[in-house]
């Protein structure tokens, strides 16, 4: 690899519009004059309509690269070509291997832009311009961080009044892989933030965003990967996965799969009737019941999501057959079969062959088709349901799916009986199943961003694991660790936000699922220097787990960035717990990060504080000591534990000087 700088500050000025600008300044002006406009870029040449493709397709118009540290820059070529790659005044050149890959860095770039980011190959070249040096955010995550910027609070009249030129994103599609990807199967555009394309951004990321640009005076990019209800463990590299014993085996068939769709399918077949075998006792009787030849005349008919008597009033394993005809180019076209969503352990065959399996009551069901299931003329689908409301997704939502996007809907007449007694287990789904998938959104959104240079990850999830602290403990410093080796950064840092209330108030203490999983959350992230908090408790809707308040959270988020991220000498986030001690029969608890004292909102008595005797635990009222809550009386004999805001949805009011929530603990008497 070689490196010239030419003379020169940049390549040639923007084709069309306006005047070449270059440096922070001019770029701040742009954002304050509302109708100055960035030079309209160039049409980026790419393979298909406009010419070859030679960088990944992460790299795009209006992108935005990495500050102040070499830039990595990757695609594909010919084998054994020499590409040469250039941004700005700086050019490398590479050679690809024998696949055609190449993959290389260019020289550290202060905040600037906008350059053209040109390749060459032989008699290739692509060219995108209008491309942005600053800083790269990587904002990942479920639901709470998927929540849009147009229906988060105060977004009535709009997120944003006029353009930020100096903002942009790259939003990630839905894609879920047995392994991993080396690049997207499509680009992925980036937009510049203005009032039109603001509102499909991340609420959280964008308010994260925007926030430290203000604080910065630098361009701003954020790279949008997440999907709503998904598991930490969608998102964590397999060879990760599989050093937990517990996951081995279904990150067996999914690397099957991987290799050959069609044994991967078979071979979660033969995994999910052994389960039935074990742990189901009319397996004998029922499992012809899915034979495309079985008779099933005596069956009743019902009308699933029309008729009342559709469904089972109690927990119960309910058979669902109905026949499809199809013209042959119908089904030589048939790419997946949608049912909607059903509660809420499914299994599905199509002409005797096993076709997926889901148990997420919430989810719709659309499960892909290899070629051969379906046949010209009759075809027989059968579904096991496990639940009390069987089918529960709208009749219209039912159908083949063509490669086209044409449906053939499904009838909304059903063959309906009833099996034996509900397992008492819970019966398995596929590895590559999302939203409870292993690794398959990290191999198909986040493995293709290979090293693209980022300042900081966002972190929104936990929702999907609450039932399980215990592995998330496990589990959430493991996807750190490995999204930083992905990134080639160690210290990459992670601002992680804590997951928000939900559910009913408390009346008395007792086990809260909700709460376990922010402890974890906030000792995960107070054992990693490089990571920061932001508490959400306070600014939830106990009634949806989807609160619109994100502009607070993102704000914390940017604040937790600023302390970490940026070395500011401000607080990352509210107090800590440091210490819980007896003094007599009061218990003490102090804090870090409570240099300015403490405050409570709405009295002189900090709510939510319990002591505990083993599982024994009783409410406490604290009272402000400076930078200490002293909790008078509250000892007892064997008191070993002091919890704060253990609840699903907590009624807490203890703060700290900056404003900020303390952050919920259970912490032992010392």
């Amino acid at each position: 690899m070689r490196i010239t700088k030419a003379g020169c500050a940049t390549t040639a000025p923007p084709a069309t519009g306006g005047t070449f600008r270059r440096g922070i300044p001019a770029l701040m002006s742009l954002w304050l004059v509302a109708s100055t406009v960035i030079g309209t870029p160039a049409p980026a040449q790419v393979r298909g309509e406009q010419g070859p493709v030679l960088l990944a397709r992460i790299f795009g118009d209006h992108g935005v690269l990495q500050r102040d540290r070499p830039i990595p820059v990757w695609g594909q070529a010919a084998p054994r070509a020499e590409v040469i790659v250039t941004l700005g005044g700086n050019s490398v050149t590479v050679r690809t291997g024998a696949d055609g890959r190449w993959r290389t860095t260019l020289p550290p770039m202060a905040a600037s832009g906008p350059y053209r980011l040109i390749a060459r190959s032989g008699a290739a070249i692509q060219t995108l311009t209008d491309i942005l040096v600053g800083d790269v955010y990587l904002c990942g995550g479920q639901s709470n961080m998927e929540f849009p910027a147009r229906r988060a609070t105060g977004a009535w009249g709009g997120v944003i009044p006029r353009a930020i030129p100096v903002m942009r994103y790259a939003h990630v599609e839905r894609d879920s892989q047995p392994g991993p990807l080396a690049d997207f199967a499509a680009p992925v555009p980036w937009k510049i933030v203005d009032p039109q394309s603001v509102g499909d951004a991340s609420a959280v990321c964008f308010h994260m965003a925007a926030t430290l640009q203000r604080h910065l005076n630098v361009p701003i990019g954020f790279i949008e990967s997440f999907w709503g209800g998904t598991t930490i463990e969608n998102w964590i590299p397999a060879p990760a996965l599989g050093t937990i014993p517990s996951y081995r085996a279904g990150l067996g068939t999914l690397a099957l799969a991987a290799r050959d769709p069609d044994a991967g399918l078979q071979s979660q077949s033969g995994r999910d009737d052994a389960w039935w075998r074990t742990h189901y006792p009319s397996w004998q009787v029922e499992r012809v019941w899915r034979n495309s030849d079985f008779d099933a005349s005596a069956w009743r008919t019902v009308r699933p999501g029309v008729s009342e008597d559709s469904v089972a009033k109690e927990p119960s394993v309910s058979w669902y057959r109905q026949t499809i005809t199809l013209t042959a180019v119908q089904a030589a076209a048939a790419s997946r079969i949608g049912l909607g969503t059903i509660d809420r352990h499914d299994t599905v065959w199509i002409n005797d062959r096993w076709v997926g399996a889901n148990d997420a009551d919430w989810f719709w069901r659309d499960y892909p088709l290899r070629p051969g299931v379906l046949r010209a003329g009759r075809n027989v689908i059968v579904l096991r349901v496990v639940g009390r409301a069987g089918l529960t997704g709208d009749p219209a939502q039912r159908a083949i799916v063509l490669t086209d996007g044409r449906r053939v809907p499904l009838s909304d007449i059903w063959s309906y009986h009833e099996g034996g007694a509900v397992p008492a287990a819970t019966p398995p789904i596929a590895a590559w199943q999302v939203p409870d998938s292993l690794s398959t959104l990290y191999n198909g959104m986040v493995a293709p961003l290979g090293n693209y240079g980022v300042r900081l990850v966002a972190w929104y999830q936990g929702e999907a694991n609450v039932g399980d602290p215990v592995r998330y403990r496990q589990l959430l410093p493991m996807l750190m660790a490995n999204w930083r080796r992905q990134f080639d950064q160690p210290g990459l840092p992670f601002m992680v936000a804590q997951i928000a209330s939900f559910g009913s108030p408390p009346i008395h203490p007792g086990d809260a699922p909700r709460a376990a999983l922010r402890d974890v959350q906030a000792k995960v992230v107070r054992a990693d220097p490089a990571a920061g908090l932001a508490v959400t408790f306070d600014i939830s809707d106990r009634f949806d787990v989807h609160s619109p308040q994100k502009r607070l959270v993102g704000e914390r988020l940017a604040r937790a960035a600023r302390a970490i991220v940026y070395g500011e000498a401000i607080s990352a986030g509210g107090p800590q717990v440091r210490t819980v001690s007896r003094d007599g029969g009061d218990l003490v608890v102090a804090f870090d990060g409570a240099q300015g004292g403490l405050f409570t909102y709405g009295g002189d008595v900090a709510l939510g504080f319990e002591a505990c005797v083993g599982s024994d635990c009783r409410y406490a009222a604290g009272q402000v000591e400076g930078g200490m809550i002293r909790l008078r009386g509250a000892y007892r004999p064997g008191t070993d534990r002091v919890r704060y805001a253990w609840a699903d949805a907590p009624f807490a009011n203890l703060y700290g000087a900056d404003d900020l929530p303390a952050v919920p603990f259970a912490a032992e008497v010392r």
